[in-house]
């Protein structure tokens, strides 16, 4: 089940690993075809673009598994792909499990104490541009691919697989990151201000 997100142009080259919905083709780089496993998301706003960190806190240190730089005018669009999966997931498999919450009133952490936990590989700190995405899911995973939409060939850049339960809160922390961002943009900046300091929206969950 692939929801594509951006059109993407009919790719009709005979080699190397492709993904088709439809009539929509992007090549899937073999550095990127094995995907990375997240179990939270960090979702941050940059100036001009958002910027998704996929964490893995399996192991100690928990670290970044891959990150995913996105404009602005993209996020929308990937909002509503994933709450179109996230729909035809329910009618399908039913919700899936709720995740635990911290506890009621706990003070979050600032982006500074929660990147200080966190190792980011030297590979990883420029990120995967990413104009579009395409979405698939399992009973027990969804699959995000995140896709360059530049000529001549659309290609996969970052291949992302969450938990089920993962996906309704990222759902939610894109859909308030989101609205926070377009209140921001209908105040406007104070004049001579410089831009606000980037805060991530959704800590990694605790081991």
């Amino acid at each position: 089940m692939n929801h594509p997100e951006l059109p993407l142009p009919n790719d009709g080259t005979p080699h190397g690993e492709q993904i088709r919905v439809q009539h929509l083709t992007a090549r899937v780089p073999e550095s990127v075809s094995r995907g990375a496993f997240s179990t939270g998301v960090i979702v941050m706003t940059g100036p001009t673009e958002f910027t998704l960190d996929f964490v893995q806190n399996i192991g100690h240190p928990p670290q970044v598994a891959a990150r995913v730089v996105m404009p602005h005018s993209v996020m929308p669009q990937f909002i509503q792909a994933l709450r179109t999966n996230l729909d035809m997931y329910v009618q399908r498999f039913g919700s899936p499990p709720e995740l635990p919450r911290g506890t009621p009133g706990q003070k979050q952490p600032s982006a500074q104490e929660i990147y200080d936990e966190l190792k980011i590989p030297d590979s990883l700190l420029s990120g995967a541009y990413a104009n579009g995405v395409m979405i698939g899911h399992t009973p027990a995973e969804f699959k995000l691919d995140f896709l360059t939409n530049l000529f001549p060939h659309s290609a996969v850049s970052c291949r992302v697989y969450l938990s089920s339960p993962q996906v309704p809160r990222l759902l939610e922390s894109l859909q308030g990151t989101f609205q926070q961002f377009q209140n921001r943009m209908r105040q406007g900046p104070p004049p001579n201000s410089p831009p606000p300091p980037t805060s991530p929206t959704e800590p990694p969950p605790s081991p």
